[in-house]
């Protein structure tokens, strides 16, 4: 146990230092104060060395006497730092090199097929004579949640999904995750991880949220999403699993922590969330109507693989170009129904390069996870545990 733990400090080490380059890429759930200390201290380091580390350590892992699930977590791990330093390093990685390499998923595009199927269920649910785009912008515009309204309604929900989160994932109750709302960002809404059982959330009401989105939003920041992965994995990084004391962007981790975020209101509520949420909602003095949020929830989940084409669009083999920016505002304005400012919001994000896999690991790490709960016998809750 003590080599396998030693292997766990020097990932926890490796990860502190790329930290150091690019604080964006590596969050820090629980880290032990002395390692940190240590690396503070220690002069900043080139990324072509943190290549060498990891390469380095990824070798001696078979020698280090882990058990076969841990000695897996880590090669991805470090597969993920050293391709992510050697994109700092100035290294040319195209990005469906850089998607196998670093989340050891291939981003699959979507097929127009399916993507026509949701359009005629939308036009179902969303009838009108005028084109379908608009009368989703419609919906959108009706449902969105009053600025003056936005924090009592997240505050409601977030506490009506820890209500039925909590009891079932073994949380301890000084654990708490709270909410900013803040004016603008890339972002929906920004989980971080404060320690000790505690997130802070930012909800991003330039984004205009809606009552019919927010609690898929909140469950994948909150219960049983992102918060709740790293209280547990804090009390497991306690336990002896030093190696989940940070988590690596753009990793292996990456694509199942997605996953099991996007499937979270699955999770805690499943079939009839809509009505759920209508009654929180009502609490917090909003009315919407749920039963439709829910079906147009899942139509629009069947369009989901638009924005990873759109990065596939954007990026290539190489870096963006103004063809490649055009061509993916178009996929996303055609396919995902987006004006063209959301659509310009939204390949502006795919375009940074701290953030251009996360598309494909939300997406595939979705399909992942949906696939597995789904198989026969597997209880969601159960399931949803064990992965985490």
């Amino acid at each position: 146990m003590g080599e396998a733990n030693r292997a766990g400090r020097e990932f926890v080490a490796l990860a502190l230092r790329l930290r150091r380059l690019v604080p964006e890429l590596v969050e820090v759930v629980t880290a032990d104060r002395a390692v940190r200390r240590a690396v503070a201290a220690e002069p900043v380091p080139t990324a072509a060395e943190l290549v060498q580390r990891a390469g380095r350590l990824a070798a001696e892992l078979p020698d280090c006497g882990l058990d076969p699930g841990r000695e897996r977590f880590l090669a991805g791990q470090l597969r993920a730092v050293e391709w992510r330093a050697r994109r700092l390093a100035g290294q040319h990685v195209p990005f469906a090199v850089e998607v196998e390499a670093c989340l050891d998923v291939a981003a699959v595009p979507g097929e127009p097929d399916e993507y026509r199927a949701a359009h005629r269920e939308l036009a179902a649910l969303l009838p009108g004579s005028a084109p379908l785009r608009e009368r989703l912008g419609a919906r959108r515009t009706s449902d969105a949640v009053d600025p003056d309204r936005l924090d009592a309604v997240v505050g409601a929900l977030t506490s009506g999904l820890r209500a039925r989160v909590a009891p079932r994932y073994g949380l301890p109750p000084s654990e708490a995750a709270s909410h900013r709302i803040v004016d603008d960002g890339p972002w929906s809404a920004l989980h971080t991880y404060s320690g000790l059982g505690r997130s802070v959330v930012r909800i991003n009401a330039g984004a205009r949220p809606t009552a019919g989105r927010l609690p898929r939003l909140l469950a994948h920041e909150t219960y049983p999403g992102h918060h709740v992965e790293c209280v547990r994995a804090e009390l497991a990084a306690a336990r002896g699993h030093v190696e989940l004391a940070v988590t690596v962007a753009g990793s292996p981790w990456t694509v199942l922590s997605e996953g099991l975020a996007e499937c979270a209101l699955d999770t805690a509520v499943g079939a009839g969330w809509g009505p759920w949420s209508e009654q929180v909602l009502a609490s917090a003095g909003v009315d919407t109507d749920g039963r439709l949020a829910e079906r147009v929830d899942v139509a629009l989940a069947a369009l989901r693989r638009v924005r990873l084409d759109a990065a596939l669009l954007l990026h290539g083999d190489g870096r963006p170009t103004a063809d490649g920016v055009e061509a993916a505002r178009a996929h996303l304005r055609r396919w995902l129904l987006l004006d063209d400012h959301r659509a310009r919001r939204v390949v502006d994000a795919l375009a940074r390069p701290l953030w251009r896999t996360q598309v494909v690991a939300s997406v595939e790490g979705a399909a992942l996870v949906r696939a597995w709960l789904s198989r026969a016998g597997v209880d969601p809750v159960a399931g949803h545990l064990r992965l985490l």
